[in-house]
């Protein structure tokens, strides 16, 4: 595993810890609400969290006929801390933990998901595990004007030397399985508008690392797991900046 920094100025803009369950057929949106009343007083927000899928049909022809629609509706709730910067999700599909910047570190998201999930394994009795997940979005400043985004970063968009070298946008989508971990990191990348005001240029790190297993809902190994997916994480974050970027963070 790579040697890793914390930094005290972290581009962390949101950390997000996930839990896919199959939950029994009653459970319903009633008893998830319910999920409310054990953490009301550090969470005080409720919202109902809507999921919606569309489907596109396209019927051969000498006129190809175009058909869509969209199913969906309430699928769980949100509930918000009271400063704002974390949102608990309880869904009929899983769990979910997100920390807003600023972002403290691991083990602080670490055990406070742990202390919520027990809530929800009480509220929802989900049945197992299917999914566990780490998502960390970073937002990385790039001072103007900039030589290279190999300067800051190495794992990039890389143009064909004959062509122009000028970039005004790009969306990068890279699927990494590792073997080692059983797992699969979804690595995306883009850039967002120049910031003028300031000369700089942000540019979003995405990492999404995730394993698909059946665990029970008590196993120790799905906590030990998501210790396999933040090392993983770290990984590809430090093994991916260079000493210029990490000056960035300090």
């Amino acid at each position: 595993m790579v040697e890793t920094t914390r930094f005290p100025n972290a581009p962390i803009t949101e950390a997000l810890l996930d839990i896919r369950v199959k939950l029994p057929a009653q459970t319903d949106l009633a008893q998830l609400a319910t999920f409310h009343d054990a953490i009301k007083q550090q969470y005080p927000s409720k919202q109902e969290r809507l999921a919606w899928r569309g489907h596109v049909e396209i019927k051969a022809s000498s006129v190809p006929e175009v058909s869509q629609s969209a199913t969906g509706g309430p699928d769980g709730y949100l509930f918000t801390s009271v400063d704002g910067r974390q949102v608990v999700q309880a869904r009929l599909d899983g769990f979910t933990l997100s920390r807003l910047k600023p972002y403290d570190k691991w083990e602080s998201l670490r055990d406070e998901a742990k202390e919520l999930w027990q809530h929800y394994v009480k509220i929802a009795s989900p049945e197992t595990v299917t999914r566990v997940a780490l998502r960390y979005i970073n937002r990385i400043e790039l001072p103007l004007p900039m030589r290279d985004f190999k300067d800051y970063i190495l794992t990039t968009p890389e143009i064909a030397p004959d062509l122009p070298q000028g970039l005004d946008s790009f969306f990068m989508r890279l699927v990494i399985p590792d073997p080692k971990a059983q797992a699969v990191a979804i690595v995306t990348e883009t850039m967002e508008p120049i910031d003028e005001s300031r000369n700089r240029l942000p540019l979003i790190f995405d990492i999404d690392v995730f394993r698909m297993a059946a665990f029970s809902v008590q196993d120790k190994t799905l906590w030990e797991t998501f210790e396999h997916l933040h090392n993983l994480k770290n990984d590809i974050f430090f093994k991916s900046i260079t000493p210029k970027a990490k000056e960035l963070f300090l």
